[in-house]
């Protein structure tokens, strides 16, 4: 899978956000994808994983964290995403932990989840569906 290449400073919530709060129990880049795992922390999110919390994401960081440290995660709404996208294409999570891929680029054995759909260039409307049905 081909990731989007995000860029952690031009992560940015919109005026729509659905924000939520929290501490991070691994490393995360703005940007990046997450679950909340059963202590209530977040961590990346992967779709290949046997685990069937970690193909279940909760939403995309606002912002970088260590474990322990507070992390803010939005959960619905639009976010300049901090890479380029294309208007009107579907993106979802990806094998790599915490990463967004297109469509196009879901693989045969990947456990599908809806991240969002670019509205601009720049924009993805953050509507998560995971459905944890395997291709």
């Amino acid at each position: 899978m081909t990731d989007i290449a995000i860029t952690a400073a031009g992560v940015v919530a919109g005026a729509n956000a659905i924000i939520e709060n929290g501490y991070a129990a691994a490393a995360i880049t703005a940007g990046q994808v997450v679950y909340r795992d059963a202590a209530g922390k977040y961590n990346l999110a992967d779709t290949d994983s046997a685990t069937a919390i970690v193909r279940k994401p909760r939403g995309i960081a606002l912002n970088g964290a260590s474990i322990g440290q507070p992390v803010a995660i939005q959960k619905s709404g639009e976010i300049a995403i901090g890479a380029t996208v294309t208007k009107g294409v579907a993106y979802y999570l990806s094998g790599t932990p915490g990463g967004i891929c297109p469509v196009a680029d879901i693989a045969s054995g990947d456990y599908t989840a809806i991240i969002g759909i670019a509205t601009s260039a720049s924009v993805l409307s953050i509507n998560i569906v995971a459905p944890d049905a395997v291709l």
